[in-house]
């Protein structure tokens, strides 16, 4: 009996920029992006990213030992972040260079710092500020920052439709 090919599942809607390298059992939702080089590799477990999300340049996302990457809707996932096995809730902004480890959970709402290392199995509660090396919760998030999250993902759909109608162009265009 053959076994099912996994296969990426990308929505009409979504970007998916040239390098952008995605493989086995991913999930783009409605309106996300994955930009420049970004790899997602679903080849243990499903990779899903929910709606409205951007995974931006050289990010790496990877299922790990039958575990999933989980990534909501609206969440910002910040260029050269690593994400492996980890559920992450929407309207998370993950920034740049961060590393979460498998079983982490990061509750909705929130912001992983900048070159943050979130070991394994770690979890956060909604509007958590999330620092460190190694990570741990700082304090909760006041409105203004999560409204922030918001518009940063925001942001990203808009270049996102900026890319894919032409408005922007590279040296081969």
């Amino acid at each position: 009996m053959e076994q099912e090919k996994l296969k990426p599942a990308v929505h009409e809607t979504a970007f998916i920029a040239d390098g952008a390298r995605l493989r086995g059992d991913v999930v783009i939702a409605q309106g996300s992006g994955v930009w420049y080089n970004a790899v997602m590799r679903g080849d243990e477990g499903r990779i899903s990213v929910g709606e409205g999300t951007n995974i931006q340049d050289c990010v790496v996302v990877h299922s790990d030992l039958g575990m999933g990457a989980d990534i909501g809707n609206g969440c910002t996932v910040g260029h050269g972040a690593v994400i492996r096995g980890a559920k992450i809730g929407d309207n998370v902004m993950v920034g740049m260079n961060s590393t979460i480890m498998t079983g982490v959970e990061i509750g909705r709402d929130s912001i992983v710092a900048a070159n943050a290392l979130v070991s394994y199995n770690k979890k956060f509660p909604p509007r958590s500020l999330i620092q460190g090396v190694p990570a741990r919760f700082v304090r909760e998030l006041t409105d203004d920052e999560v409204e922030s999250n918001v518009m940063a993902a925001k942001l990203y759909i808009e270049l996102a439709r900026s890319y894919s109608s032409g408005q922007v162009a590279g040296l081969e265009d």
